[in-house]
Order: structure tokens, then C-alpha cells, then sequence
């Protein structure tokens, strides 16, 4: 059986580069990024508002614990950036709030 280790690792060579789109506008991605990673690396800082106060939110842990990275993904709202896979076409855009507004709250 072969094994990975770290040392093997920093040789490798990440795949195609492709975008994602962000609020109408293409952000670059490669294969095996999430959507939170490709848009911090494009310098994306915030892609959420709080539901009180319109408070801007990004990545906070990074792994899926909380719940700061959320933004409506090809149409879905709720969605952990952090988790889900920058795939190419991928639409990303800001969420406001808790991302239902068709819920009376």
C-alpha cells in the first residue's frame, strides 16, 4: 500500500484552473477549492450580512462549526461556503440575513 505524507505532498500540482461566479462577477477557482477559499484568495473578505444589524460575515472557523460563512449557492440559501466545492459555474451570491424571504419572521 502507498502512502501520502506531507513530504510527498508538496510537489503536487493543483488542477485546471476555472471560475466560479460571484454577485455576477467571475472569480477564479482550481479543483478542490472551496467556495469560501476561492473567494478569500480573490481577496473576498464578506459574504453575508447578520440578520440584525446588516453586519458583514466570511469564514469564521473554516470547517463547517459555524454557521458565519452562509450564502445562497446556484439558487439554495444556507449553504456553508466553507464545505461546498467551488465547482466550475458555480453561482455564488451574498445572503442576507438568515437567507429565507419568503418566511415570515
Amino acid at each position: 500500500m502507498r502512502r501520502r505524507t506531507p513530504a510527498g505532498l508538496v510537489g503536487a500540482e493543483p488542477g485546471p484552473a476555472h471560475h466560479i461566479v460571484f454577485d455576477g462577477r467571475a472569480v477564479p477557482a482550481l479543483s478542490g477549492q472551496s467556495i469560501a477559499a476561492a473567494l478569500w484568495a480573490d481577496g473576498v473578505l464578506a459574504w453575508r450580512t447578520t440578520r440584525f444589524g446588516g453586519r458583514p460575515r466570511g469564514v469564521f472557523c473554516g470547517i463547517g462549526a459555524c454557521f458565519d460563512c452562509l450564502a445562497t449557492v446556484d439558487g439554495r440559501a444556507n449553504q456553508r461556503t466553507c464545505l461546498v466545492p467551488a465547482e466550475p459555474g458555480t453561482v455564488v451570491t451574498t445572503q442576507e440575513g438568515h437567507g429565507r424571504a419568503d418566511l415570515a419572521v
